[in-house]
């Protein structure tokens, strides 16, 4: 089964992205990509670069930054192929920011035709 792991991580994280917290990274990466269980992923750039677009009615509304303001942000996802969630969870559990954050995990969406 597929699931997204979703990583958050608080804006100081972001503020101070440094050689050891990349290693950190790194070496989890590494051993996603190891184990196959990997669908793809990334790491995103810090909120304050990101657009917010919303529609209301005929109008676009387009907002420099994040959605809202947040004590976490979205650094970065993984979409892994594991058998149950258990063993999705105890991904997330090595992820470097389970410490300091959180990791959300979401079972893909995966309709039947």
């Amino acid at each position: 089964m597929q699931y997204m792991l979703m990583f958050y991580q608080p804006q100081a994280e972001f503020d101070a992205r440094s050689e050891t917290t990349m290693g950190a990274w790194m070496a989890y990466v590494q051993a996603v990509q190891a184990a196959g269980i990997s669908r793809g992923g990334h790491g995103l750039t810090p909120p304050a670069t990101g657009t917010t677009l919303r529609v209301r009615g005929q109008q676009r509304q387009v907002q420099d930054g994040p959605f809202a303001e947040a004590k976490e942000q979205l650094g970065g996802y993984f979409v892994i192929d594991v058998p149950d969630l258990d063993t999705a969870l105890a991904w997330a559990e090595r992820a470097p920011c389970a410490a300091t954050g959180g990791v959300e995990v979401r079972p893909v969406f995966a309709p039947t035709l």
